[in-house]
C-alpha cells in the first residue's frame, strides 16, 4: 500500500463565481463574455471571510490540510499577484491567501494550492489541444509559450510569498509535455508533491467524483469529492450528498491508501454554508471515530471472502469495514471460524457480540449439517444513520 503522508484535507473552491452561485464555471458553460464576468467579480468584496473558522472546522473532523483554489479557470487570482489586476486586491482589498495561510500556521494545518492551467481572462491562455476552455475574444493573441511564462511568474509569487506548501494542484491536463514547469514548482519549494495533471507526470494521481476499483493504488493518490452533488464552488439551490454516502467513499479509497480531499464552496462573504459546515462535521466525527482502522491496507479480495465487509490487518487486528448499510442487526463473517478475544464497534466504542454458530439456512438436508459454524457479530445497529461500521477483532 503507497500512502500519501497526509490522508485528510479539505478542498476549498471559492471564488466571484460564488456570486451568481450557480457553478464555479458558470462564464464557459453559460456562455458569458470576459467583461460581462469581470463586472460581476468587481464586486466580489468578502465581508465575514474569516480563514481561522475554515481551518477550524477542519481541526474539527480531524483532517491535516486545505487546499485553496489561488486560481480556477476563470483566471480571477485570490492573491497579491502583480501579474494581473484581476484579483482580489482590486476587488476586496484583501489578500485573503496570505490570511488563510497565516491561519494554517497558527493550527498546525498544511496549505496545498490548486492553480487552473485553463485561464479564461488570460488574452493568451486559449488553448484548442485542452478541455475547459472559452474561445478567444477579439484581441485575444493564443500562445503557448507566453502564457506558461504567466504561468512561472504566478507560481513564484505563490510558492515564495505563502510559506510552505504541501501539495501543488494543477487542474486540467494541458496535453502539452513540458516537464521544466514541474522541474520549476521544485526548484521553488524542493519537498512538494505534485499532482498529475499539469504539463507531466508528477507525483500523485486525482481521482475525482469517483472511487476506483481494486485493492490498492500502485502510487500516490488523492481522490477528491464536493459535498455538493452540483458544483465545487457555492450554489445556492445546492443538493448535497448524505454523510454516509461520502464516508463510504472515503473509507474505500483510504483502504486503497488514498488520501481524500473533501470539498467545500464558500459564499460571497467566504462564510462556509451551514449544510456544507455540518456533513463535514459528521463525517469527521465518523472518521475520528474510526481512524486507527486506516493504518494498513485491505486485504485481496480475491483472498477475503466475506461479500459484506472488506477486512485490513495490522498484527493480532482485523477491521472489518461494512460495504453497505445492514438491513439487519445481524452479520455473517464466513469464512472466519474462530472466535476473537474480543470485538469492538469503533464507530461507538462499544463491544459487538459475537457467536460461532449454525444457522438455519446452513441446514439444507434432511439430515445432519451441511456447513460448519461460522463467527457472527449480533445486535449491530443496523437502523443507524448509514455510515459505514468498523469492527476491530481481536486474535
Amino acid at each position: 500500500m503507497i500512502t500519501m503522508p497526509k490522508r485528510f484535507g479539505m478542498f476549498i473552491h471559492w471564488g466571484p463565481y460564488a456570486i451568481p452561485a450557480w457553478h464555479e464555471q458558470i462564464r464557459m458553460r453559460q456562455g458569458i463574455g470576459r467583461a460581462e464576468y469581470a463586472a460581476m467579480a468587481a464586486d466580489f468584496a468578502p465581508e465575514k471571510y474569516d480563514p481561522e473558522a475554515w481551518v477550524k472546522l477542519a481541526k474539527e473532523a480531524g483532517m491535516e490540510y486545505i487546499c485553496f483554489t489561488a486560481k480556477h479557470h476563470d483566471g480571477f487570482c485570490m492573491w497579491n499577484t502583480a501579474e494581473t489586476d484581476f484579483n482580489i486586491m482590486k476587488t476586496g482589498g484583501r489578500d485573503v491567501l496570505a490570511e488563510l495561510a497565516e491561519a494554517c500556521r497558527k493550527h498546525d494545518m498544511a496549505l496545498s494550492l490548486y492553480y487552473s492551467i485553463p485561464d479564461w481572462n488570460h488574452p493568451c491562455g486559449y488553448n484548442e489541444l485542452s478541455t475547459h476552455q472559452c474561445m478567444p475574444e477579439p484581441g485575444d493573441t493564443p500562445d503557448s509559450e507566453a502564457y506558461r511564462a504567466y504561468v512561472r511568474a504566478q507560481v513564484k509569487e505563490l510558492l515564495t510569498g505563502y510559506g510552505p506548501i504541501y501539495t501543488w494542484f494543477w487542474d486540467i491536463p494541458p496535453k502539452i509535455d513540458d516537464p521544466s514547469m514541474n522541474d520549476y514548482v521544485r526548484s521553488l519549494q524542493p519537498g512538494i508533491l505534485i499532482n498529475d495533471r499539469g504539463w507531466s507526470e508528477g507525483d500523485f494521481s486525482t481521482p475525482e467524483r469517483s472511487v476506483p476499483d481494486g485493492d490498492t493504488f500502485p502510487r500516490y493518490t488523492e481522490a477528491c469529492q464536493s459535498v455538493g452533488q452540483y458544483s465545487w464552488g457555492y450554489r445556492e439551490a445546492e443538493e448535497y450528498f448524505t454523510p454516509a454516502f461520502l464516508a463510504r467513499s472515503i473509507d474505500k479509497i483510504f483502504l486503497m491508501g488514498g488520501s481524500y480531499l473533501l470539498n467545500v464552496g464558500p459564499d460571497r462573504d467566504g462564510v462556509i454554508p451551514e449544510p456544507a459546515a455540518e456533513i463535514v462535521r459528521t463525517v469527521g466525527r465518523w472518521y475520528l471515530s474510526v481512524r486507527e482502522a486506516f493504518a494498513c491496507g485491505a486485504e485481496p479480495e480475491s483472498e477475503w471472502k466475506c461479500s459484506a465487509v472488506w477486512a485490513a490487518r495490522a498484527g493480532e487486528r482485523l477491521y472489518l469495514h461494512t460495504k453497505a448499510p445492514l438491513i439487519s442487526t445481524g452479520l455473517s463473517l464466513a469464512p472466519l471460524d474462530t472466535m476473537p478475544e474480543s470485538a469492538v464497534l469503533l464507530n461507538t466504542g462499544e463491544p459487538v457480540e459475537c457467536v460461532l454458530e449454525t444457522y438455519p439456512e446452513d441446514y439444507t438436508g434432511t439430515f445432519g449439517v451441511n456447513r460448519p459454524p461460522v463467527l457472527r457479530l449480533r445486535n449491530l445497529p443496523a437502523a443507524d444513520n448509514g455510515m459505514p461500521l468498523v469492527i476491530r477483532l481481536l486474535y
